[in-house]
C-alpha cells in the first residue's frame, strides 16, 4: 500500500530521488520522533494560539510588531486566498519573492498550512535565475513584493509555465493585501504527512548551477529539536535578529523556525548590512543574532560601547569562521561566536557546539541527533587526526529534485557535504576547505581558507579570498585576492608585507605567491564567497594589480 500523502498534486513526491539513493535517516532521540500526519505550522504557530499565548510577540521589524494571534490571522487569510482565488491544492509549488519582513513570514506559513510547497527566492535574483527555478520546480503561482515584480514579470514572459503572479503591496485590486480583506481569518491546516514535501530550497550557487533540495514537514521541526533545542537552547523571551534572507535556509531556521518553536519572537530587516544590524541592536535590543563571519568582522568597526549589551547568543554560519574573527569579536564584545556548519541539503546546522563546549577555531561537535565522520575518497573511515571528506547523517538529509548529482552527494547512506575536515581525538571537527578549494602546489596540499585565515590577522586586510592559479612549474600556485582597509596602499610593499605575515603565521610554503588587490570579492546574496568565480578569474588571467614573489 502506498504511503499516505495529502498531496493532490504529486509532482514533488514523484520527483524525489529513488529510495536507494536517499541517505540514512536517524530518529534516535525521542524529541525527533514525529506522528505520521503532521503540518509543521500547527506546531510552530497554531499551538501557541490554542495554549492561550496569542498575545505574545511573534514577528516584527524595526517599525512594527505582530503577536502570534495577529500572525495567525494573516496566515489564515492568505491560505484562504490561495485556495479560494487561485485554486491551490496540496502539493502545488508557490514561488515567494520578497525581502525579509513579517508579511513574507505570513506568506511562507500560509503556503505550508494549505499543504503547498514553498520555493522562496533571493530578492536580487534575475529573470534567468528565476526562470531556472520555475522550470525545475514547475511553478505556476507566485506571490511577489511589488518592488520586485520586474524580473519575475520577465520570467513569466519568457516561460509559459508561470501562470499567475500575485503582487503584494501594490495597491491594486488584485493585490494580495486587498484579497486578504475579504478572506476568512479561519483556516484548518491541511492534514499533510510528516514526509510530505513542504519546501524546495535552491542552493546558493557557490559551486555553479543551483540544486533544488526537498524537505519535509518533519524536517522543519527536526532542525529546531536538534540544533535549536540542544545547541542554541533559546527561551520564550528571546528576540532573534540577523541578516540571512529567509530564502536561505540558514535564515529560515534562525529567524523564523527556531524562535517560533519555543514561542519567542524575531525582528526582520529588509536591508541587513552592518549599519542596519548595529541600528537594530540599539533600537530593538535583540538577544540572539544570526549572520555570517564577514558581517561580524564588518560590525567590529561600527560598534559603540553598549551596542551588544542585550545579546547573549551570536551564531556564525554560511561560510568558515576564521579564528581571528572569533577572537576579535570576543575581545570587542565579550561574547563567543557559535560557529556551525550546515548545508541547504541538510536544511540547517549539523556540527556546532554550545557555548560551554566551544573551542576557538573548531567548528564543533555533531549536533545531538546527527553523526559525523571523516572518510577517504573511497568512503572508508579515517582515524582521528586525518584530513578527509566530511560525511554526516541524522534526521535531515539530501533529496535533490530530479538531479543526477544525488548519487554524488549521498554515498553509502551518508551525506558527503563537499567539505574537507579533520576530526581530533576529542571528537571536535576542524574545517580545512571545501573539497574543491584544496590547492595542490608542487605536490603540497594547501587549504585556501587556512591562508585566508592567516591573511585576516594582518591589520590591513578587510577581507580576502584565496584560490589556486595555474602555474607551469608547480601545477598551481596560491593566489590571494585582497580587499584592504581604508588608508592602506595597494603596492608592492604591501604585497611583501602580506606574504611575510603569512609565512610567519603558517607553514611558509603556503604563502600566496601572487596577491591581487581588489575593491570587492564575488559573493552570493547570502554572503558566501564564490571561490569558483575567483578560480575562473585566476585561470583566465584577471589583469588586477599583482605581484609575483621570487
Amino acid at each position: 500500500m502506498a504511503a499516505y500523502t495529502a498531496h493532490v498534486d504529486t509532482f514533488a513526491r514523484d520527483h524525489l530521488p529513488p529510495r536507494d539513493e536517499w541517505p540514512d535517516f536517524l530518529f534516535t532521540r525521542p524529541e525527533l520522533v514525529y506522528p505520521e500526519r503532521l503540518n509543521c505550522v500547527s506546531e510552530l504557530l497554531d499551538k501557541w494560539i490554542a495554549a492561550g499565548e496569542g498575545d505574545r510577540p511573534a514577528v516584527g521589524s524595526p517599525t512594527e510588531r505582530w503577536s502570534y494571534a495577529e500572525l495567525a490571522d494573516k496566515v489564515n487569510r492568505i491560505a484562504n486566498v490561495l485556495v479560494r482565488d487561485f485554486g491551490l491544492v496540496p502539493g502545488n509549488r508557490v514561488l515567494l519573492r520578497a525581502p525579509n519582513n513579517p508579511l513574507l513570514v505570513a506568506c511562507y506559513l500560509a503556503v505550508l498550512k494549505a499543504g503547498g510547497v514553498v520555493v522562496a527566492t533571493m530578492p536580487l535574483l534575475r529573470a534567468k535565475e528565476l526562470g531556472y527555478m520555475v522550470r525545475k520546480a514547475e511553478i505556476r503561482l507566485a506571490l511577489c513584493d511589488h518592488r520586485l515584480l520586474d524580473e519575475l514579470v520577465k520570467t513569466k514572459e519568457e516561460i509559459g509555465i508561470l501562470g499567475t503572479i500575485v503582487p503584494v503591496g501594490s495597491g491594486r485590486t488584485d493585490d494580495l493585501l486587498a484579497l486578504m480583506r475579504t478572506a476568512s481569518p479561519h483556516f484548518t491546516a491541511c492534514p499533510t504527512a510528516a514526509d510530505d514535501v513542504c519546501l524546495i530550497g535552491f542552493t546558493s550557487g557557490t559551486t555553479g548551477e543551483p540544486k533544488g533540495t526537498m524537505h519535509f514537514h518533519r524536517d522543519m521541526l527536526a532542525i529546531c529539536d536538534a540544533y535549536g533545542r540542544n545547541v542554541l537552547s533559546p527561551n520564550r523571551d528571546d528576540v532573534f535578529t540577523g541578516s540571512p534572507p529567509l530564502a536561505f535556509t540558514f535564515g529560515l531556521g534562525g529567524l523564523v523556525l527556531f524562535p517560533m518553536r519555543v514561542g519567542a519572537s524575531s525582528i526582520l530587516l529588509e536591508r541587513a548590512g552592518p549599519d542596519e544590524l548595529v541600528d537594530v541592536f540599539r533600537r530593538c535590543r535583540p538577544t540572539v543574532c544570526f549572520t555570517a563571519p564577514t558581517a561580524y568582522r564588518a560590525l567590529l568597526a561600527r560598534l559603540q560601547p553598549g551596542d551588544t549589551a542585550t545579546l547573549r547568543i551570536c551564531v556564525s554560519a554560511g561560510e568558515a569562521l576564521p579564528k581571528a574573527t572569533w577572537e576579535a569579536w570576543k575581545e570587542a564584545t565579550g561574547l563567543p561566536l557559535l560557529d556551525g556548519i550546515g548545508a541547504t541539503e541538510m536544511l540547517h546546522i549539523f556540527i556546532s557546539a554550545p557555548v560551554e563546549k566551544i573551542r576557538p577555531g573548531a567548528t564543533g561537535l555533531p549536533v545531538p541527533g546527527y553523526e559525523a565522520k571523516i572518510v577517504d575518497d573511497l568512503g572508508r573511515d579515517l582515524p582521528p587526526g586525518s584530513v578527509g571528506r566530511l560525511a554526516v547523517r541524522g534526521p535531515t538529509g539530501c533529496r535533490y529534485l530530479a538531479d543526477e548529482r544525488q548519487r554524488r552527494y549521498v554515498q553509502n547512506g551518508w551525506n558527503i557535504t563537499g567539505d574537507t575536515y579533520l576530526q581530533d581525538a576529542d571528537g571536535y571537527f576542524w574545517y580545512q576547505a571545501r573539497s574543491d578549494d584544496m590547492i595542490v602546489s608542487a605536490g603540497y596540499n594547501i587549504a585556501g581558507p587556512e591562508v585566508e585565515a592567516a591573511l585576516l590577522t594582518h591589520p590591513a586586510v578587510q577581507e580576502c579570498g584565496v584560490v589556486g592559479a595555474p602555474d607551469e612549474e608547480r601545477g598551481q600556485i596560491v593566489k590571494a585576492y585582497v580587499v584592504l582597509k581604508p588608508g592602506h596602499a595597494a603596492d608592492a610593499a604591501m604585497v611583501k608585507a602580506l606574504q611575510d605575515h603569512v609565512k610567519a603565521e603558517i607553514a611558509p610554503y603556503k604563502y600566496p605567491r601572487v596577491v591581487a588587490f581588489v575593491d570587492a570579492l564575488p559573493r552570493t546574496e547570502t554572503g558566501k564567497l564564490q571561490r569558483f568565480v575567483l578560480r575562473r578569474i585566476a585561470a583566465e588571467g584577471d589583469g588586477s594589480p599583482t605581484a609575483l614573489a621570487s
